[in-house]
């Protein structure tokens, strides 16, 4: 049992150093959450690897680094470590950026080179036995850096040139701005940034994006966290909109909803009434109610179920033709 618990601090003490490594600064209330382990274990924890010649800096209510210079011997990976770096790179080449895609893939290619050789056998035959579904694109074509450029700027403090097409646009407006963050959700890019061709913040879908270049301009103001921006961003206005489905039918739109504001479901004896809260126009929603609209009814607003009668009589229309 004391040998089983010494390894145990042996290996906490070897990950708390490969974390130190890793940031610049690891407050020991971080270390003590992610070890699942007492303040007090931390603290004896550092005092064995400063005991052990690894030079510690401990700031005073700010947290711990490593004395510049100073670094670990090469890393062996296991090979279930290096298989999980495999599946991300199966979804980085699905949900970045050319650019980044091929830094990624210079890393992987490092950290397969540390590898035993049985290990690089076990590793390429999983590898090609994984493959990641395409998904509408993210990017356009003429932007192949755009999130490389992007965590360039956020990390300088930079302006960047955006030409980018709204919604219903015909042509892209180019724009200045200072992007604060990036968020990945319904299977695109969102940049989070101050426009100032609007004064204010705005966001941007990346695959409207139709150009990007990097500016020498610096930020002119200190922004909010990327949090915060995405707060205010769920309190503007919203439409409300309210559908009845069949119960049978529900199972094989539950992925598509989420798409379109979905907020909640309740049952109604064979129907199931769906909630959703759509920003901006109405006929993204109005349009993916068609595909399932024969068993389906519209319980509110009225503006919605005219939309979606319009459609219709456009539809017969074509048909008729």
């Amino acid at each position: 049992m004391m040998e089983q618990e010494e390894l145990k601090r042996f290996d906490r003490a070897l990950a708390i150093l490969i974390l130190l490594q890793s940031k610049k600064l690891v407050k020991a209330q971080e270390l003590a959450q992610r070890f699942a382990v007492s303040l007090r274990t931390i603290y004896r924890d550092i005092r064995s690897l400063e005991a052990a010649g690894v030079p510690i800096i401990g700031e005073a209510g700010a947290g711990y680094s490593i004395m510049e210079g100073y670094r670990l011997p090469p890393v062996m990976f296991t090979k279930e470590e290096a298989a999980s770096f495999i599946a991300a790179e199966k979804l980085m080449q699905k949900f970045t950026d050319a650019s980044l895609g091929a830094y990624f893939e210079s890393a992987m290619s490092k950290v397969k080179a540390v590898l035993r050789g049985s290990e690089k056998d076990w590793i390429a035959a999983v590898e090609n036995q994984i493959w990641a579904a395409p998904k509408p694109e993210i990017f356009q074509n003429t932007v192949p850096n755009a999130l490389e450029i992007l965590f360039n700027s956020i990390a300088e403090q930079k302006q960047v040139l955006l030409g980018y097409r709204g919604f219903a646009a015909e042509d892209a407006l180019q724009r200045f701005v200072e992007p604060v963050g990036l968020v990945h959700e319904n299977d695109y890019w969102y940049l989070f940034a101050y426009c100032h061709l609007r004064n204010d913040y705005r966001q941007f879908r990346t695959d409207r994006i139709v150009s990007i270049r990097s500016s020498t301009e610096s930020f002119t103001q200190k922004h909010p966290h990327i949090n915060d921006l995405r707060k205010c961003s769920d309190n503007v206005s919203k439409t409300r909109v309210v559908i009845a489905v069949k119960k049978d039918i529900v199972r094989y739109i539950a992925t598509g909803r989420k798409y379109y504001g979905f907020v909640s479901e309740k049952v109604s004896g064979d129907e199931v009434e769906m909630v959703f809260e759509t920003i901006g126009h109405l006929d993204g929603l109005a349009r993916w109610y068609m595909m399932f609209g024969d068993a389906a009814r519209i319980i509110e607003p009225e503006s919605f179920q005219l939309r979606v009668k319009e459609l219709t009589e456009k539809t017969r229309e074509n048909l008729a033709l």
